[in-house]
Formats: C-alpha cells, structure tokens, sequence
C-alpha cells in the first residue's frame, strides 16, 4: 500500500470513498507513541488510501476530518462538508456537588 504524501488529495479521496460506499467504508487511526507517528487509512476493500504523518500540526486537520466522517455518518453521506468547525470545544457538564457526605 502507498502512502499519500499530500493531506489536501488524501481528504479529498477518503470523502469521495466514503460517499461511493458509506455501509461498506472502514476508517482507522493507529498512533504509535514510540515514534509519534499517526497513520490513517480508509478502505472500503477495494481502494485503500493511507495518510502517516509524525507532526503535530496534523492533528487538526485530522479532527477535521473525523468530525467530516461523523457529520457523513450522522446526516448522510450527501450533506455538505462542514468547513469552519467550532474552534471551542463543547464544555463539559457541570459536576454534580454533593455527592457524598451530608453536612
């Protein structure tokens, strides 16, 4: 399997992937923390496409990409890709106090 060096063309790909197959497309990440290197790969096993990268900037652009995928699974493979995503991440509930001992 090839690898594809630019991440513009690998996106690109994986979406067109995704929307001929939705049911039959795989997505996978594998980190390897002893190399700090990010492998993607998205196949429908037929068309395999691989993206590794070890820098750290990428790790945006593959947020992007998952919440492209998510926004596919969740909507339909057909719904516009989102391209401004929300900068902030969704804070996360307030914790229940007083839990515990009652005073």
């Amino acid at each position: 399997m090839v690898y594809i060096e630019n991440w513009e063309d690998f996106q690109e790909r994986a979406i067109v992937l995704f929307r001929s197959d939705p049911v039959a497309t795989r997505y996978v990440m594998k980190y390897r923390h002893c190399d700090g290197k990010l492998v993607l790969k998205v196949t429908d096993d037929k068309v395999c496409l691989k993206f590794k990268t070890v820098h750290a900037q990428d790790i945006r652009k593959m947020e992007k990409l998952n919440n492209t995928f998510f926004s596919m699974m969740a909507r339909g493979p057909d719904v516009e890709v989102p391209e401004d995503l929300p900068k902030e991440p969704v804070a996360p509930p307030p914790s229940r106090k007083g839990r515990g001992r009652r005073q």
